[in-house]
């Protein structure tokens, strides 16, 4: 029925053409430019043709080498959560010690994307091979993975809704963006989130569509809820849709109600990259300048936020792991890392029960409008603080905190004998609490 129809758009069929009479040129050619969308395209009717790990092994193992690429380039750090909720709480479910935040001590989070994580931690453990930059890399390596898989499944998803040319567009801008290639191998729950998406996204049934596909889109819907509920949001029209309503004209009612729940969600820019990647096919002239420039303008921010801006959160805790590797140095060593909190990852990059703290800031749940967390508190008169905290108390071995500190509180740092053994760069654009170095204290043994 469905290329029934189709053909009879074409001009086929005999629907619309009288006996005996001849087709013009201009309707060939109208046959021609049928849609994918419309018309009886391959995969279409709810089929999505062979796999793509099948019919196209190379692009998968292109994707997959270019996202491995990707993530040995991301060494910095984006926000708290690629470790706080990840990482540092596989590392407490497998491990036994570590810090978690306040989410979780008040059953706010769940434990389904930690766990992840947590099983490869048992694993290596289990194997005695649980060394800490294994614990670092592995997990960023199965995510820069997914990530590669999702990119596979959105140039599918293209091809299927349009043609094999619009994909090949699309597929080039996803893997040109600089902020895809920022985020989409750190262990945050947001990029599994997007993974996700479009995994639900391909096999949203379309019309005609198996219930195998519909099982697979529903699976996905619902473990991007379990991982974070709000995830919910954008897919409420399109399964309310499927259970309450006939499967017509699917493509029209993805392509309007999935947009703004992605820009809910904070991905909105897989739809940038569809639109972009169309735009890019319509082009006659100027393409390769296009191209050219995609590529440049996009090269300098991946490189530079790869591998230079905030990357100093992660080179200062290589430098508090040396402290566990001499056994004797774990039994007088002790980290204070005075710095906004969460500025760092903890446990996970450190692998060891080497003593260690941070500023503390869990927010106020008792309706107290006069409430200051422990960092603001600090940063409000450090060096008051610090006379006050350690006063007549054991002083920690090593202090580690952004340079715009070192001034404020020179004096305590000359009155307790601390000496300054590391520098470790951060952000050429320092603001506010957050300076350009990082620098790292220790305390002369008497």
């Amino acid at each position: 029925m469905q290329r029934a129809e189709s053909d009879m758009r074409a001009g086929g069929g005999g629907g619309f053409f009288p006996r005996g009479r001849t087709r013009s040129a201009d309707t060939v050619r109208l046959r021609k430019r049928k849609s994918a969308l419309y018309g009886a395209a391959p995969g279409a009717g709810g089929e999505r043709g062979p796999d793509l790990i099948g019919e196209n092994i190379y692009l998968v193992l292109f994707t997959i080498t270019l996202r491995v690429l990707n993530c040995f380039l991301v060494q910095t750090s984006f926000v708290p959560d690629e470790y706080w909720q990840s990482l540092e709480v596989a590392h407490h479910m497998v491990f036994n010690y570590g810090y978690l935040t306040w989410e979780w001590a008040e059953g706010l989070r769940g434990y389904s994307y930690p766990l992840l994580f947590a099983t490869i931690y048992r694993v290596l453990q289990l194997l005695a091979k649980d060394d800490v930059q294994l614990l670092i890399w592995i997990p960023r390596l199965v995510q820069a993975l997914l990530s590669a898989l999702a990119d596979v499944k959105l140039y599918s998803l293209v091809r299927h809704l349009e043609t094999a040319e619009t994909a090949k567009w699309v597929y080039l801008c996803q893997l040109c963006s600089w902020f895809t290639w920022y985020c989409c191998t750190r262990t945050l729950t947001n990029t599994m989130e997007t993974v996700l998406t479009i995994f639900a996204l391909f096999y949203y049934p379309m019309e005609g569509s198996k219930t195998k596909s519909s099982c697979k889109y529903l699976t996905l819907v619902t473990l991007a809820f379990i991982i974070r509920p709000t995830a919910v949001i954008p897919w409420i029209p399109l399964v309310l849709r499927h259970f309450w309503q006939e499967q017509k004209k699917a493509d029209l009612v993805l392509y309007s109600y999935i947009p703004v729940g992605l820009v809910i969600l904070g991905i909105s820019l897989i739809i940038d990259r569809v639109f972009f990647g169309y735009s890019l096919k319509q082009l006659k002239t100027w393409k390769k300048s296009a191209i050219t420039f995609l590529l440049l303008s996009n090269l300098l921010p991946a490189l530079y936020t790869g591998l230079i801006h905030q990357r100093g959160s992660l080179d200062v805790m290589m430098h508090m792991q040396q402290l566990c590797n001499n056994s004797s140095n774990q039994s007088w060593a002790s980290v204070f890392i005075m710095m906004p909190c969460h500025s760092t990852p903890f446990y996970s990059h450190v692998h060891c029960p080497l003593p260690m703290r941070f500023l503390r800031c869990p927010p106020d749940l008792t309706g107290n409008e006069s409430y200051l967390d422990e960092a603001d508190i600090f940063y409000s008169n450090p060096l008051k603080w610090l006379n006050e905290e350690f006063y007549n108390g054991t002083l920690p071995t090593h202090l580690v905190f952004f340079s715009v500190l070192e001034q404020e509180i020179s004096s305590f740092l000359a009155l307790n004998g601390y000496e300054k053994t590391a520098t470790v760069f951060h952000t050429h654009m320092p603001q506010g609490r957050i300076g350009s170095h990082i620098y790292v204290y220790a305390r002369r043994v008497k």
